[in-house]
Order: C-alpha cells, then structure tokens, then sequence
C-alpha cells in the first residue's frame, strides 16, 4: 500500500472553512470515506475495488480486529487513496468512525463517508448521498432502507419490525420526527460538522449511530434522508439482538428526557414548554383525584357525574395539551444548515 498522501485539492480553504457555495463537481468535493474494520477481511478489498474515481481518500480503521484487517490492507490494497488507523484497543463502531473522521479531517476531507466493511451498501448511490450537502442543503445525510416496498424485499422481517420500532424511539427521543431507519450505518457529513461532534459523549457501541442524530439535533444540525436500498449476503452481523434492546432502551429514555430539558427549559422557554407543563399538571391531578376517590369512597356507592367528570375531564384535557406539544415538537426539526456557518467562523477565526 502507498504511503504518500495522494494530491489535497484546496485543502488549507476548506480547513479554513471557505464561505463560498459548494463547489457540484463530485471529483473536486473533498470527499473522504470512513471504513470501520472488524473482522471485514472477507469483504474489504471488495468495497474499497467499488469506491468512486472521484472519492479523494479512503481511512480504513483497523479497530484492534482480531482478524487482522489492518495487515490485510496494509499487504493486498494497493489503491493509493487508502489510508490506514490501527488502535490500540477495540472501541466499537462509533470510535471507530470518530477516529476516521478525524484522520479524514486531518488531510483536508469535507463530507466525510461512513461505509460499513462488510460489503452491505450499494457505493453507486454514493454521490444521491453526499449531494444535499454539497449542495448545502443538510449537514448529515443517511440512507433510508424503508422509502419502497422494493427496497424490503431482500430485508429479514426480523429486521423490518426491529428497525421499524427503533425508528419511532429514535423519531422521539432525537426530535428528528422527519427520519426514518436511524440504525442505517451509510452516512455522510460535513466535516466542520463532525468537528462539533468528536469531543462529545457519542455512543462508541452499537447505539452510536441513533446516539449521533441525539448529538446533531442539539446541534440543530439539517439532516436529511436518501433512500438506498440494503444489500445482503454472506457477511455475519456482530449485532445481537437480545444483548441490546435493554440498553437501547435505556438510552432513547436517557437522551429524550435530556432533549426536552434542554430544549424546551434550558435554551428555550416557548408555547410548547406551557402545553407540557399545563398538560402534565392536569393529567396527575385528574389521576390524582381519581384514585383519592377509590381509597375513600363507600363501598357499594357508584361514582357521580360529578366525580366522574372531576377526574376524567383534567386527563382529557391535559392528553390534548400534550398532543399539541408534540406537534410543535414535529413541527421544531431544525430546516437551516449550520455547517456554511460554522465554516466562515472558522475562518474569521483563523484570520
């Protein structure tokens, strides 16, 4: 494998954060792809073979693979563009992509591509994916298995339902209620982006890719769906899945109750906020009143009108209430990319 660094086409502007509208041409975009190795030695030299021309570099992270992918690339791939991580240690797949995300960073990548080793994911869908943000539309796009009927036929329906029930938790506890599919690891995002995102407490485990939608929405970061059918084959996932339903959810209820304190107490106090805290508020008293009346009432004595609609009423009232803030909440996903932004900072700063 070639050790020299392959031609950096406007390298210092874009580490600088160039202003100006993303250039459309695909070959001189600065993208970078960001391949996680673990025991990918089977399928790696056949997803690197299929990389665009116009791909500018490739990190390969060898993640302490006990199948030695790092060697294996270092002997077989011959491809000048790819660039080699080891590890010391096994960090999972998030650690993995954060340190390729950073190397790609390192030598002047900016939409950087995250692509499973294991030969899943179509790369001739790879420019639909890093279109709107070269195009300056979002900040983080992602493939979406779930946009046709087509595109499920070749999906377990083990996997259909488990994605489908961790994309509504995800839809609740990231706010990005305009998503779908969140545990779809083909990903691309704007490199000062995913500067904003290294230094903070991502999931390095299989949660990371849900966790980093968490991430980007406090960021209020654009991102945006591509529909990319998945393939599969004879690859053998490292995923169980019954090792980590209680841990995901534990974690959807983790990052929803973080997101709501702090968008809708910390950095905002809005009309939502009032619904959430009014609709609560009714909903215990009418409970509360409810089951006071059970512990106190004569026995053999039916309930009232009165009494009935004292507890039912707040209830009813306070369930519209919060239906209403989690259509507000729906309707709060973030429409404004932040990444030209983030990039003229940098530059102000570094002048």
């Amino acid at each position: 494998m070639a050790t020299a660094a392959p031609p950096l086409r406007r390298t210092a502007a874009r580490r600088l954060g160039d202003p100006r509208p993303a250039d459309p041409r695909l070959d001189e975009a600065g993208v970078w792809i960001v391949i996680p190795c673990y025991k990918v030695t089977d399928h790696i030299a056949r997803v690197i073979a299929k990389i665009p021309a116009w791909v500018e570099g490739v990190v390969c992270v060898d993640d302490a693979c006990p199948d030695g992918s790092g060697d294996f690339i270092a002997a077989e791939i011959t491809d000048p563009r790819v660039r080699l991580v080891r590890l010391p240690e096994n960090q999972g797949v998030g650690g993995a992509t954060l340190a390729g995300y950073a190397e790609a960073d390192r030598l002047g990548g900016r939409i950087l591509v995250k692509v499973d080793g294991d030969d899943q994911m179509d790369l001739s869908y790879l420019g639909q994916l890093v279109a709107p943000i070269l195009l300056g539309e979002a900040d983080y796009t992602k493939g979406n298995r779930f946009t046709s009927v087509s595109h499920l036929q070749s999906m377990p329906r083990v996997r259909i339902f488990g994605n489908a029930a961790l994309s509504f938790a995800a839809k609740v506890s990231t706010g990005y209620w305009n998503i779908f599919d969140p545990t779809n690891g083909f990903t691309a995002i704007e490199a000062s982006v995913a500067r904003r995102l290294m230094d903070r407490r991502v999931s390095r485990r299989f949660f990371f890719e849900t966790d980093l939608l968490y991430h980007l929405g406090a960021l209020r970061a654009v991102v945006r769906d591509v529909p990319i059918p998945a393939r599969y084959g004879s690859e053998v996932s490292n995923l169980r899945i019954s090792a980590i339903v209680g841990p995901f959810a534990l974690k959807h209820v983790q990052n929803f109750i973080q997101r709501i304190l702090g968008q809708y107490f910390v950095r905002d106090f809005n009309v939502a906020t009032l619904e959430m805290l009014s609709g609560g508020a009714l909903i215990l008293f009418g409970l509360s009143y409810a089951l006071h009346w059970l512990m106190v009432r004569v026995p053999g004595h039916a309930a009232s009108a009165g009494v009935v609609m004292a507890a039912a009423l707040p209830v009813i009232v306070g369930v519209q209430l919060m239906l209403q803030a989690m259509n507000f909440d729906v309707m709060n996903a973030p429409t404004r990319p932040i990444h030209p932004s983030l990039r003229a900072l940098e530059r102000l700063e570094a002048d």
